[in-house]
């Protein structure tokens, strides 16, 4: 089923998401960073806004949202755990709920690591999902609340998906991410040609976001921690698991 995306820069560095049914006209936002950018994405395309679906309660994702909700009308999808911290929500979801967007649906995930309430929305016929601070193009988020392993564990849910699902991050770090993952990988070639094409997008004011899963695979560290030449290079005995690779690479990553 296809879908009409819109994509732009909110606050320095959040990215802003606009999912339409082009059969219904229905539109969700994913999160709202500020609202300006994405009051001005809906006057530029001429949609209409009929949800906001939250993938967690930390400020720069929901700063807009007592905005645009009062613009539009639109209902605020939230998740379950977060409780109160987030403004305005009409419906609260956690682990197997589905959202409909006009046709389109997306089943939500709880994938916790980055804060304890974060979920995904995974649109299986758009081939859509829509990540926030899990997981982003060429890294991961940041371990805010519980172990490293529960972020590992909720990166499995995207390992598991076709390698043409499209990825759309909560952030812009490519640069950054690459810098980390050309140190972890600095033999891969497909990450190194992926960096390049970072750098030149950058250039010409354009982000690699949406990503898709395959690349992912191929150049994200995190998505790799199974490849042995990334336990060697964490200095990790033969025989480590994948996820004990994870979990030295993302402290490495913390202090890179």
């Amino acid at each position: 089923m296809e879908a009409q995306v819109r994509t732009f820069l909110c606050r320095s560095d959040n990215i802003g998401v606009l999912i339409r049914d082009p059969e219904t006209g229905a539109c969700a936002a994913i999160d709202v960073p500020e609202a300006a950018p994405v009051l001005k994405a809906l006057d530029e395309t001429g949609w209409r806004l009929t949800d906001i679906l939250v993938t967690h309660r930390h400020g720069d994702h929901i700063a807009g949202i007592p905005e645009v909700k009062a613009a539009t009308g639109a209902r605020v999808t939230a998740p379950r755990k977060a409780g109160g911290a987030i403004p305005e929500v009409d419906v609260s979801v956690g682990e197997g709920d589905v959202v409909s967007v006009g046709s389109l649906s997306a089943e939500v995930w709880e994938t916790p690591g980055h804060c304890d309430d974060h979920i995904t929305y995974w649109f299986a016929q758009a081939g859509i999902v829509c990540a926030g601070d899990t997981l982003f193009t060429l890294g991961c988020g940041r371990v805010l609340e519980g172990p490293p392993e529960t972020l590992w564990r909720s990166l499995q849910r995207f390992a598991a998906l076709p390698d043409e699902a499209m990825v759309f991050s909560g952030h812009d770090y490519v640069l950054s991410n690459g810098r980390f993952a050309l140190a972890a990988d600095p033999d891969n070639a497909a990450l190194r040609a992926r960096v390049a094409e970072a750098e030149t997008a950058a250039r010409e004011g354009r982000f690699l976001i949406p990503s898709s899963l395959g690349t992912e695979r191929r150049t994200n560290p995190f998505l790799r921690s199974g490849a042995p030449e990334l336990a060697r290079r964490v200095d990790l005995p033969a025989g480590s698991t994948p996820e004990q690779v994870f979990v030295t690479l993302r402290s490495w990553k913390d202090r890179f």
